[in-house]
C-alpha cells in the first residue's frame, strides 16, 4: 500500500518503505494539490490557477490533464504488486468538473496527524493531561520540516500550507498546555525560551515562560522575561503588555504563584479547505511558524 508524506517534504512511500517524488514541478505541485485535498473532488480550474495563476496558457487546461495522466501512470506504475505488494490500481479517479486522489485514512500522514490531534485536545478537555501527552507528541513527530517543503507553492497551496503550520502550532500549545498542567514547569523553560525567540510577538509564549520561571522559584529571571516582553513589544510594535501578560506580572511582583494562562480550544481539522493566514518559515518542526491562539484560560 502506498503511503503519502505532506507534513515535511512531499514523498510517496512504497510498499518496501522506499520513498519517492515526482521531479518535474508541476506535476509534484499538481500531486501536493490532489493531495491536501484526498478524497475529494479537485476541479481543473483549481488546479490551472495552482499552477498558472492568473495568466494560464492557452493550453492550460491540456497541460493540466497531461500532469494529472503522468501522475495516475506513475501511481499506478508504483503500486503494482512487484512494487508495492497490494496491487491498489486506480487511485486517481476523473469526477467532474475535475480529479479526486482516493486514499485510505492509514495512507496519508495528514489523516493520521489529524487523529492524533483530535485524540489529544479530547484527552485533555477531559483532564487528563498525562494520557493526552502521547497523542500528540505523536501528531507532532509525523512533522519532518515545513509542510509540502520540496514543492513550489502556488497560491492555492500556499493558503493550505498555512491552514497545516496553523494546526502544527495548536497541537504544539496542546502538548505544552499538557506538561504545564503536570507541573513540568522547569522542563519547559529552554522550551519557552526557544518559543519567544522564534516568536516574539506573541505574547502567550512571553506569559507562559514568565510563569515557568516563577514557579520553578526563579523570581527575577521571571522578571527580566516580562521586561524583555514588554521592551519587545514597545520598540517594535508601539503596544502595551496585554491584560493576561500584567496579570502574571503582578503576581510574580507581589510573590505569588502566578496563573497559568492556557488554551484548549481547537481550530477546524487540518484538511479542511480554505484560506489561513502567511506564515513565517522556522528551523523547529515542532515550532509554530503562526502566533494565533485561540481565547485564553488560566489555571492556577
Amino acid at each position: 500500500m502506498l503511503r503519502f508524506k505532506l507534513l515535511g517534504p512531499l514523498e510517496v512511500v512504497g510498499g518496501g518503505g522506499s520513498a519517492f517524488a515526482p521531479t518535474a514541478p508541476r506535476v509534484l505541485n499538481t500531486l501536493a494539490l490532489l493531495l491536501v485535498r484526498a478524497d475529494r473532488v479537485v476541479p481543473l480550474d483549481t488546479i490551472i490557477e495552482e499552477l498558472w495563476g492568473d495568466d494560464p496558457p492557452r493550453s492550460a487546461a491540456r497541460t493540466a490533464q497531461t500532469y494529472v495522466y503522468q501522475i495516475r501512470r506513475w501511481l499506478t506504475a508504483e503500486a503494482t504488486p512487484e512494487r508495492d505488494g497490494d496491487g491498489d490500481r486506480d487511485v486517481l479517479l476523473t469526477r467532474p468538473p475535475g480529479y479526486m486522489l482516493g486514499v485510505s485514512p492509514e495512507q496519508l500522514d495528514l489523516s493520521r496527524f489529524d487523529r492524533l490531534l483530535a485524540r489529544g485536545r479530547g484527552l485533555l478537555q477531559d483532564g487528563r493531561s498525562a494520557e493526552a501527552v502521547e497523542p500528540l507528541c505523536d501528531a507532532l513527530d509525523l512533522w519532518t520540516g515545513p509542510p509540502l517543503a520540496n514543492v513550489e507553492l502556488g497560491r492555492v497551496l500556499e493558503s493550505h500550507a498555512a491552514a497545516l503550520d496553523e494546526h502544527r502550532a495548536h497541537a504544539l500549545n496542546l502538548r505544552i498546555e499538557a506538561d504545564l498542567r503536570l507541573g513540568r514547569h522547569r522542563e519547559l523553560i529552554g522550551e519557552l525560551r526557544s518559543l519567544v525567540a522564534l516568536k516574539p510577538y506573541d505574547e502567550w509564549y512571553h506569559a507562559l515562560l514568565v510563569c515557568a520561571l516563577a514557579r520553578s522559584g526563579r523570581r527575577y529571571d521571571a522578571l527580566e522575561a516580562f521586561h524583555s516582553a514588554r521592551t519587545i513589544l514597545a520598540e517594535d510594535l508601539g503596544l502595551s503588555p496585554s491584560p493576561e501578560l500584567n496579570e502574571v506580572h503582578a503576581a510574580v511582583l507581589q510573590g505569588e504563584q502566578p496563573r497559568t494562562p492556557l488554551t484548549c480550544t481547537a481550530p477546524k481539522a487540518a484538511t479542511a479547505p480554505g484560506p489561513a493566514p502567511a506564515a513565517a518559515a522556522v528551523p523547529n518542526p515542532r515550532a509554530p511558524r503562526n502566533a494565533g491562539h485561540p481565547p485564553a484560560q488560566t489555571v492556577r
